[in-house]
Order: structure tokens, then sequence, then C-alpha cells
């Protein structure tokens, strides 16, 4: 019987979507099941362009449905609806990160335009997803990277009420094919943040130079330049702060697709992991009879299942935000440094055990180790995405505020708030609901009643201990702090998940097994940084829990581990 945990190709069936969702879903898992492993791998392998997906994408409508808000368009299933977005994102993981990246880069590149307010390029975006087109967004720059602050695109009136673009853009997904290009730069004649500007530019204009692909992979991440490329008032999408609030919000909204990625991932290595290891003999044995296995294994599954329940109760907050509930600006670095550090955990402990298979060139697995280590780095470091987690930890931890539940949501709306998310600023006075009655709720579950242990002592730290204005200077020491208080909201929102969903308690017993050592870890660490006060050392110290053992639980979940083999292969 399939493990309704993880993804399974062949007996999926999304049905808490609505009828075009499912069917959509439905035909991208059989276009990628038609094609093959052999041919996915070849592909992947190759690097080959992929023409013949963005054909089937376009013969489906699958960008035009799922990335076009209601407001701009009339297909009768369009919006932008985050639930079914993070559906899609695990299924292009599951099957190979290039084709999620042409999709990404798509979303991406449509921030800055469904955040506009020219009518004209909103039209012109709208009519090139129905033609099946991708998109790019033209942001960073090889000699500033994402430093929009030092922009040397630069936009020189042409004398005639429009502009000349002239400057280069670098590791710019899709700008090999972009039909819109949604590009940063300041202008000329105007000093400071008022000069800041979005434009939309053409991948195919004359005055648009191609360069090369700065990568080796079917993933076209270009270099481009302008060359006095004209921007006329239909090009303009945002002018002065309004340009700099794009960027940052655009960047909100994509890196949120980076967790369900490093999902679907995992659970397609896991398939051939578990499979590998539990039918190959080892001095008489399957190798998954051998403990120290068997642990690796079991971590790697549960560390997965709580990547799934955290993402998947962060889009509800996501889908429900609005001006007055920002708590998704904490959830959202959240997915994109937790989750996808977590995806990197589960390939590692997978890879321990098959060891060499690993390598081997007609597995997933040997692509899923490799791009499971883009995640965490795209879209921002795990440094950037921690440094800005912190600066919600007081109110989240000591601070909460009264906020209504908020329930599930997989209704068919159009996620509108996303592109009218306003200033990006004011990060320190986002309140959030308070984080222990989802503890409390699993109070009897051995290992959550251990792990609340830690989370109170963090409490104590912050209100007791909390770094001095020397340690504030010190990213080193405050990233270490970080971890510790990553740990508490993941746990969090594991835990509604869990109770929304009714998770299995050997399941979540033995994930926060995990939880308490990787929160101990994270203490001894922070005892050895140079600048840790010796009373923040004995603080650690103090922290550190071991988790409660339980044999006969492990076991039982070590039976849903190895219920996994053999259950899912894609075909040849």
């Amino acid at each position: 019987m399939a493990d309704p945990l993880i993804f399974n190709p062949l007996t999926y069936d999304p049905a808490h979507f609505d009828t075009e969702t499912r069917r959509l879903l439905r035909a991208t898992i059989d276009w990628f099941e038609s094609r093959g492993k052999r041919r996915i791998i070849e592909d992947y392998r190759s690097r080959a362009w992929l023409g013949d997906f963005l054909e089937f994408s376009a013969k489906e409508g699958l960008f035009a449905t799922f990335l076009t808000p209601a407001s701009a368009t009339d297909r009768e299933d369009g919006r932008w609806d985050t639930a079914r977005i993070a559906a899609l994102n695990e299924i292009f993981g599951f099957y190979g990160l290039d084709y999620w990246y042409a999709w990404q880069v798509t979303i991406l590149g449509l921030g800055p335009v469904w955040q506009s307010d020219n009518a004209a390029a909103r039209d012109r975006a709208a009519e090139l997803l129905s033609q099946g087109e991708v998109f790019a967004f033209g942001l960073s720059e090889k000699a500033h990277g994402a430093d929009i602050y030092s922009t040397d695109m630069l936009l020189a009136p042409d004398g005639d009420g429009g502009f000349l673009a002239t400057g280069s853009k670098y590791y710019i997904g899709n700008g090999n094919a972009a039909g819109l290009v949604s590009v940063f730069g300041r202008r000329t004649d105007v000093e400071g943040p008022d000069g800041y500007v979005f434009f939309a530019a053409d991948s195919r204009h004359p005055a648009y130079h191609l360069v090369k692909n700065v990568v080796d992979s079917s993933k076209y991440v270009s270099e481009f330049r302008l060359d006095g490329y004209p921007v006329g008032p239909d090009d303009i999408l945002h002018t002065g702060r309004a340009a700099f609030d794009a960027a940052l919000n655009t960047v909100n909204v994509g890196k949120f697709n980076l967790c369900t990625a490093s999902i679907g991932i995992c659970e397609h290595a896991m398939y051939e992991a578990v499979t590998h290891a539990h039918n190959r003999i080892l001095y008489g044995r399957p190798v998954t009879a051998f403990p120290h296995v068997r642990r690796e294994l079991a971590d790697a599954y549960v560390r997965l299942v709580g990547m799934k329940l955290f993402s998947d109760r962060a889009v509800a907050y996501f889908r429900s935000a609005g001006p007055d509930d920002r708590r998704y600006l904490l959830f959202n670095p959240m997915t994109k440094m937790k989750v996808t550090t977590e995806g990197e955990k589960v390939i590692d402990l997978m890879w321990d055990v098959i060891a060499a298979k690993g390598f081997e060139k007609d597995t997933y697995f040997a692509q899923a180790a490799v791009e499971i280590r883009s995640l965490p780095k795209l879209e921002g470091t795990v440094h950037v995405n921690l440094a800005l987690i912190l600066k919600f930890m007081r109110n989240h931890l000591l601070d909460p505020a009264g906020y209504e539940p908020v329930a599930t949501r997989l209704d068919a709306a159009d996620d509108a708030f996303l592109f009218r998310q306003g200033p990006a600023r004011g990060l320190g006075s986002v309140r959030f609901h308070d984080w222990r009655p989802a503890y409390d709720a699993y109070a009897a579950v051995p290992n959550v009643a251990r792990f609340r242990e830690q989370a109170d002592a963090l409490c104590d730290f912050v209100a007791r201990i909390a770094p001095d204005e020397r340690q504030s200077r010190d990213l080193d020491f405050l990233l270490a702090v970080g971890q510790l208080f990553a740990l508490v909201v993941h746990g969090q929102l594991i835990l509604e998940q869990a109770r929304l969903t009714g998770l299995d308690e050997d399941v979540l017993d033995e994930l926060f097994s995990v939880l308490v050592r990787d929160f101990s870890a994270h203490a001894v660490e922070l005892h050895g940084k140079d600048s840790a006060s010796g009373e923040q050392q004995v603080w650690a110290v103090e922290a550190v829990r071991r988790p409660v053992v339980d044999e006969a639980r492990s076991a039982r979940v070590w039976e849903r581990v190895e219920a996994l083999s053999g259950a899912y292969e894609m075909a040849l």
C-alpha cells in the first residue's frame, strides 16, 4: 500500500483540487512518465534545452492557467493559487530540477509585472503566457550579485519621453528564450532611490545580446547585455521606491517555491535508495538489516515528513496573508532556508547508505545529489535568510498577539495580496500567534515534550542573556542563535499540520527525537563560538537534551520506511 505521506506518481490523486487543476497535475505526471527515466536522465546529462517540455506546457495551458492572476485573465480556472503552485513544484522536483527552474524563473519574471499598474504590460504578459512563453527576472549582476543598490543597468533619457537602456545582467534564468524579461535598473538623470526603474525587455530584440549560459546545465542561466535598448512608457513596470519594493516582494513570492521542489527531489531519491538498500545483500543479510542503516533511513524519512508538514502549513499562512497579517514574512524564509537544508540532510543520509550507487549514471539519485545543493543557495543564501529570520525572534517567542486560527487553504481562490504586499520594510513590527498551544496539544508525546523544554530554554535565553551590542555585530554568533530559533518555528508548524491531518504519533515522536538532537547540536555549536559569554556557555550546555528512546516506536516507523522498497520505480 502506498504511503500517504510520500508522493507516489502511480497513486497520486489530488482530489482536494478543482477538476482542471487535477487534470493538469495528472497530465504533467503522465507526460514525464511517458518519457521514461532513461530519456529524462539523458536529457539532464546532455544538457538538452527543455523545448519538448515547454511545448507540452503551451499545449496544455499549464503555465498560463497556474501563473495568471484572476485579474489578468478570462480563463475560468486561471488564478494565482499558492496551494496548487506548491503541488506542481513538488512534481517538477520529483522528475528533474531543470524543469522546475524554467517554471521558477518564469514566476520571478512575472512578479514585477503582476505588481505593476501598467495595463499594457500586464496584457502583454498574459498573452505571452497563453502562447506558452517563458519569462525571466533580470535583477542580479556579475559585479554586484543581487545588490540592487549598486545596479549598473543604466537608463538614459532618449529625448522623446523614453529611455535607452545599457548594461548587463548575470545569472538570469531563461534569458535565452524569455518573451519578457523584467529588468531592474536606474535612471542616469535622477539620483538616489527615486531613480530606480523596473522595465520589460524582449530577449528577441536586436539590442538584447545573449552572452552565454554561465552554468553547464539544461538550465539556461544567462548573461545578457542591453546596448541602447529602447524603453517606452508601455515597458515601464515600476519607478522609484516602488521598483525596489517590487524586487524584494517578487523574491518573497519566488523563494516559497524552493521548499516543495526540494521535497520532490528527496521523495524520488528515497524510493531509489530504500529499494536499492533493501534488496542488496551484504555479508549474507539485506543492507537494511544493519542498525545504523535503519537509523539513517528512518531519520531521512521523518525529516522528509517534517519538510512536507511545515511547507503544507506555511501555504495556509501565505494564502491568508494581508496588510494586518504578515506572518508569512517569517514562514517564507523558513521554507527557503530550513526546508531546503533539511533536504540536503535527507539526501546525505540516504547517500551514506547506498554509497557508490549514488554516483551511477542510470539513477535519478545521481542528479538529485547534485541538484539538492542548489536550492539552499537560490533566492538568498542560507545565511541571508537566517539573518532575516532573526528579525522576528523576540516578537515570535516572547510577545504573541491574538489571531484567529488559520484553516487549511486548498480552496480555489486567487492569492491577490501577493502582488500588493506594499513597502518591503517594518519587519520588526510583525506579530505572531502564540507558538505554545501547538506544543501543548502534543505534550503527551515524549519527544515533543522534551523539545518543548529546549524551546522554553531558548525563550529564557532571549529574555535574559540575548546577544549584546557587540555580539549583534558578530554574524557568526547570531547565525548560531538563528538555527535554534528556526528549530522552534519548524516544530511549531509541523505540530499545527500534524493536528490538522491526524499524523501518526509514532512518526511525530520519531521526528521530534531528531529535532531534539538538532537543537542539542546547535547549542553545543553556540557554546563554542568565540564571542559567547560565560552565561551563554552555561546556558548552552544546560539546553542539551537526550531524546526519549522507544525501540518499539522506532520499529513501527521503520516498517513504514521498509514499505517504500519497490513501491515506485519509474519506467525506463
